[in-house]
C-alpha cells in the first residue's frame, strides 16, 4: 500500500511505529522472526510427524514413549518428534535448553565450562534472553550466583525446573496430539502385521 495520500492507513501506521521505543521495535523484529518457523515448518495438519522410512523408530520404541517421559528424553527419534512437536507450540526454546544442560555436565575443561555457562545462561536464562525459559525470579537468581564458580551443576535445579514443566505440561499435550496418534497407529499396524506374517 502506498503512503503518499493524506489519511492513509499506511501512512498512520508508519508514524504510529516511528513513536514507540526502539526497545519494542526490536522486539517486535525478534517476535516477527521467531514466530516465522524456518526451515519450512508448516503448522496444521500437514506438520504431522512420520516414522521414518528406514523404519529407524521401532514400533516398540515409539509406544514406550507414552509410558514415561524419560523413555522419550533417551530415545533420539523420541527427541526430535517432541522437538517437532514443540516447534508447533512454540516452546522448544525448553527442550533446547534442556539438551545443552545436558552437554554442558560432559564439559570437562574448566575454561569451556566457564564460557559455556555464559552462553547458555545468556541465551535461555538471563531476563528477556532470546530464548528465555520459563523459570521463577529465585532460580534465575540462583543459576545467576552459580556462575561465579561454575561447575558442571550450575543449572542443575534451573534443568529440573525446566524438565518439570514439560513433564507436566508439553509432553501429555505430545501424548494427545494427532502426530503422535498416527505414529502409534502406523506402530501398531507395524507390530500386528508383523505378528500376522510369523
Amino acid at each position: 500500500m502506498s503512503c503518499w495520500m493524506p489519511g492513509c492507513p499506511a501512512l498512520s501506521m508508519c508514524r504510529d511505529l516511528a513513536t514507540l521505543p526502539i526497545t519494542c521495535l526490536e522486539r517486535a523484529k525478534y517476535l516477527k522472526t521467531r514466530l516465522g518457523i524456518p526451515l519450512g515448518h508448516k503448522i496444521g495438519s500437514s506438520s504431522k510427524l512420520q516414522l521414518g522410512s528406514r523404519q529407524r523408530d521401532s514400533s516398540r520404541e515409539v509406544l514406550e514413549w507414552r509410558e514415561s517421559f524419560d523413555h522419550l528424553l533417551k530415545s533420539k527419534s523420541g527427541l526430535n518428534a517432541f522437538h517437532t512437536f514443540l516447534k508447533t507450540e512454540f516452546s522448544e526454546e525448553n527442550l533446547d535448553f534442556w539438551l545443552a544442560c545436558e552437554d554442558f555436565k560432559k564439559t570437562r575443561s574448566k575454561t569451556k565450562l566457564a564460557s559455556k555457562a555464559n552462553r547458555i545462561f545468556e541465551e535461555f536464562v538471563q531476563h528477556e534472553a532470546p530464548r528465555e525459559v520459563n523459570i521463577d525470579h529465585e532460580t534465575r537468581e540462583i543459576t545467576r550466583k552459580n556462575l561465579s564458580g561454575a561447575t558442571s551443576a550450575c543449572f542443575n535445579e534451573a534443568q529440573a525446573k525446566t524438565r518439570t514443566l514439560m513433564e507436566k505440561d508439553s509432553y501429555p499435550r505430545f501424548l494427545k496430539s494427532a502426530s503422535y496418534q498416527d505414529m502409534t497407529k502406523q506402530a501398531t499396524s507395524r507390530s500386528t502385521s508383523k505378528r500376522s506374517h510369523t
